[in-house]
């Protein structure tokens, strides 16, 4: 089992930054892919960037050009930092951690919200 912990969320003005962490916990050794999904009212969750453990970063429209994911493996720790804010970029931001190769397995965190207010 792994667990997750969020962190970071909040209410920031639009234009403005946040970073999010995510600390995992347990059997960290089973584990390849760390990423960040958000889920606004009403839409499907979805990734906004991913890390593998060899470092290698994907980052999807959502993000691109305005966020940087990181991680800390000697703290078991990711980060997400986002710039220049935008109304659209309020959810519910949750943190994944995944073995991409059989066996499969996911884990969740239990999320942070995020509001930007224009």
């Amino acid at each position: 089992q792994v667990q997750l912990v969020e962190s970071g969320g909040g209410l920031v003005q639009a234009g403005g930054s946040l970073r999010l962490s995510c600390v995992a916990s347990g059997s960290i050794s089973s584990i390849n892919f760390m990423g960040w999904y958000r889920q606004a009212p009403g839409k499907q969750r979805e990734l906004v960037a991913a890390i593998t453990n060899d470092g290698t970063t994907t980052y999807t429209d959502v993000v691109k050009g305005r966020g940087t994911i990181s991680r800390d493996s000697t703290k078991n720790l990711v980060n997400l930092q986002m710039n220049s804010l935008k109304p659209d970029d309020t959810a519910v931001y949750y943190c994944n951690a995944a073995r991409t190769l059989p066996p499969y397995i996911t884990y969740w965190g239990q999320g942070t919200q995020v509001t930007v207010s224009s």
